[in-house]
């Protein structure tokens, strides 16, 4: 049922295992495997853990008190409400979501995982104290997903503890699985502890332990968890005192339930060991996770990146990409669609520029296309592109509130005796820019957009890829607008969004993240924004979106949009976050009608909206890459054609047809080496070419090709010859389609 895997950031090393070779006398291999793969630890540790009996003798003893409270406390008929409107009987303190389930059918009660009681998680097994609502929830729903898997992380921490001996810290769910830390004295983990935690892991699983849970007071968990000095902080630094919180236990293992944030998130601690993991309710989903494990690898955008040669990584600029020249043109054109944002009917070309209707309201309206804005028929309005500097000193960063809430993820110097630090966003900078004149109403909504360099402080254990880094660019824009104005234009991002996830084939779910503890400014402020934006994804997305409570960013709520790749994975890219608390933390003002009026009126404050579709173009590009597999659409790839001569006489105009094509603007490339003809085209298809143009003399004598298509099986042999202004023309008009098909026009 728990798999452990192996984190995906840093590679195990596993030493190959040395032997003597005795007598020279060579034994046969499958041997020799079996013998290296000889485990050097027992399965679990004999005699176990001393913690183990004090925890539980303290866990027992609470468990017997609390079952006798249980039994004094009165028995009344109760009326459970499930989600149909159906109605169930049963009895306070001794009827069970589980009860319920099995009088409904044995199936449910086989498939479900958790219930939610007056929309509370609970316990299946746990007494039902009143009358309530009841929802049954099995392993496809999101929230029976994660307590399942959460499940699953204290069976791997009781693994672990069998197996190490060692000290744990948290093992909470993700969206991929659990994970378990775990301090472990004198030795690394590695591939070859995985089997003996499976198995140990299977033996709790088969002992059919359950999970039992206690809500303890502080002052006592203090006394269980006194030899572990991981749970004792975590104890004293999130739980306040005179409150309680919920154990569980599970066979000899006792763990808090509620320790899902990392150790403190200081990087001076002490150093923890992670252990993640994976488990299914059958063996079939888990064939199938394994499918989709193979799958993923072949995807891998650091596999293909190398394989493609489009960036590679060094440990002089650790999490800072180096963009070779193919991936620098996968770069470009992701920036200079963010900067055109055509739609695909829309020749940026000519001067006859047109509108967009919205069809859901069935009048037209400007419509946003990135930096590109299109205006009743007749005007071309731009974003504002706009340069800031990288480094500020921190008085700005104190001003925008980033030193209080985000220092420590930020690269902070010492200038000149007074602090500085290098840009994790743009917002601050364009805030300068805003407040550099003064400005009028007339000119709002002002729109600046931004392909600024941003770094930020990452753990050098948490780099992965492109995926996170600590040097990035973001497609960034920021709109400063009247209240009145933020309708219209939170209308138009949704439009654009929409148009730039349909380039890609890509589906998308829309999440409102709300006031998160660490919040700037007013209660009220708050209240106002998130109604705004509650607004205008009713509008746009009717019933189509959910509530992320207390994720919003600490000077604003926001829309999260996730996005969802080929192997239906989800991702974090678009946001567009509401913001009133910048403006006013920077004394932005603008000139109002109303200003004129009366000199006592306070001023006028513009709103921001933040607003990025891809996020940041490193990330964006390691989705792509494995949402295409590397077999690139046409006008997004950095290997559009490649032309072959048959022979050496034909080299010169393969030459002259590269440049040609590269003069209207494509990717051309001339293979004009010493390999053999059948070479050069499988290099070519390896290399992911969407088209490769083959000529010889009788291409020369009649000033044609021979097409090779990378996604049409039937043009790997000689084709038909196509005069060569044709198929200039034919790629022209399949870059310009962004289409995702490999087929002309």
């Amino acid at each position: 049922m728990t798999t452990p895997v192996a984190s995906s950031s840093q590679p195990v090393q596993i030493p190959a295992v040395k032997g003597p070779h005795a007598n020279n006398v060579v034994k046969p291999k499958e041997k020799k495997a079996k013998a290296a793969a000889a485990p050097t630890h027992p399965l679990e540790l004999n005699p176990p853990p001393a913690f183990f009996d004090h925890r539980i003798k303290l866990f027992e003893k609470l468990k017997a008190e609390y079952d006798e409270w249980v039994k004094v406390q009165p028995r009344q008929e109760i009326e459970i409400t499930l989600p149909d409107g159906s109605k169930r009987q049963g009895k306070s303190w001794e009827t069970s979501p589980m009860d319920v389930a099995k009088e409904i059918s044995k199936g449910l009660a086989d498939r479900i995982v958790i219930a939610k009681v007056n929309g509370e998680v609970w316990d299946l097994e746990r007494p039902l104290e009143g009358s309530c609502s009841l929802e049954l929830l099995d392993f496809e729903h999101p929230e029976g997903k994660r307590v399942f898997w959460h499940s699953s992380a204290h069976v791997l921490g009781e693994a672990a503890e069998r197996h190490y001996g060692c000290h744990l810290c948290i093992g909470p769910p993700t969206d991929e699985g659990f994970f378990y830390e775990m301090a472990i004295e004198d030795r690394p983990v590695t591939n070859a502890d995985y089997p003996a935690l499976e198995k140990v892991s299977d033996l709790a699983i088969r002992e059919k332990q359950k999970f039992e849970r206690l809500v303890v007071p502080k002052e006592t968990l203090l006394e269980m968890f006194s030899y572990n000095k991981y749970k004792k902080q975590l104890i004293e630094s999130k739980i306040p005192d005179g409150t309680s919180t919920t154990v569980y236990r599970c066979g000899p293992m006792v763990d808090l339930c509620n320790s899902a944030s990392y150790f403190l998130g200081d990087p001076n601690n002490d150093s923890l060991q992670r252990i993640y993991g994976i488990s299914f309710p059958d063996k079939k989903q888990l064939v199938e996770y394994k499918k989709f494990l193979e799958e993923a690898a072949k995807r891998d955008h650091r596999k293909i990146g190398k394989e493609q040669e489009l960036f590679f990584f060094n440990e002089q600029s650790p999490g800072s990409t180096f963009f070779l020249p193919h991936g620098t043109r996968l770069y470009n054109t992701l920036v200079q669609l963010m900067r055109v944002g055509s739609l695909p009917s829309l020749d940026t070309s000519s001067s006859d520029y047109g509108y967009r209707k919205n069809t859901s309201r069935g009048a037209t309206r400007k419509v946003s296309l990135g930096p590109v804005y299109l205006d009743q028929g007749s005007t071309l309005t731009l974003d504002h592109l706009v340069i800031s500097p990288n480094m500020y000193n921190s008085k700005l960063w104190e001003t925008s509130g980033h030193w209080q809430n985000y220092k420590d993820d930020m690269f902070t110097l010492d200038v000149e005796k007074e602090k500085w630090a290098l840009k994790p966003m743009n917002c601050p900078g364009h805030c300068l820019i805003f407040d550099s004149r003064d400005r009028s109403y007339k000119e709002l909504p002002i729109r600046m957009a931004e392909f600024g360099i941003i770094h930020r402080n990452e753990a050098s254990g948490a780099l992965t890829g492109l995926t996170r880094v600590r040097r990035f660019v973001q497609d960034d824009t920021h709109v400063f607008c009247m209240p009145s104005q933020i309708r219209e234009e939170i209308d138009a991002l949704f439009d654009f969004m929409q148009h730039i996830y349909g380039l890609f084939g890509f589906e998308f779910k829309l999440e409102l993240s709300t006031r998160p503890d660490n919040y700037l400014g007013t209660i009220e402020t708050w209240d106002e924004a998130e109604s705004q934006l509650k607004q205008a994804l009713e509008a746009q997305y009717p019933g189509q979106w959910d509530i992320n409570p207390g994720d919003g960013a600490f000077y604003g709520p926001k829309i999260d949009i996730t996005i969802r790749d080929a192997l239906r994975r989800s991702f974090q890219c678009a946001t567009i976050q509401l913001d009133f608390q910048l403006p006013e933390r920077f004394n932005l003002k603008y000139r109002s009608p109303e200003d004129f009026q009366s000199a006592d009126k306070p001023p006028s404050r513009p709103v921001i909206i933040h607003r990025a579709i891809l996020g940041s173009l490193e990330r964006f590009i390691a989705i792509i890459t494995e949402h295409f597999a590397g077999k690139w659409p046409f006008w997004l790839s950095p290997r559009q054609v490649l032309v072959v001569p048959v022979a050496i006489p034909y080299k010169e105009y393969a030459a002259e047809v590269a440049a040609m094509l590269s003069g209207l603007g494509l990717y051309a490339d001339v293979d004009n080496g010493d390999n053999t003809l059948p070479k050069k085209i499988r290099n070519g298809e390896i290399a992911q070419y969407n088209f490769i143009l083959v000529v010889g003399q009788e291409e020369l004598d009649s000033r044609s090709v021979n097409v090779r298509n990378r996604d049409d099986v039937g043009t790997k042999a000689k084709t038909e010859m196509v005069p060569l202004d044709e198929i200039a023309k034919k790629l022209v008009e399949l870059r310009n389609s962004r289409s995702l098909k490999n087929q002309f026009v």
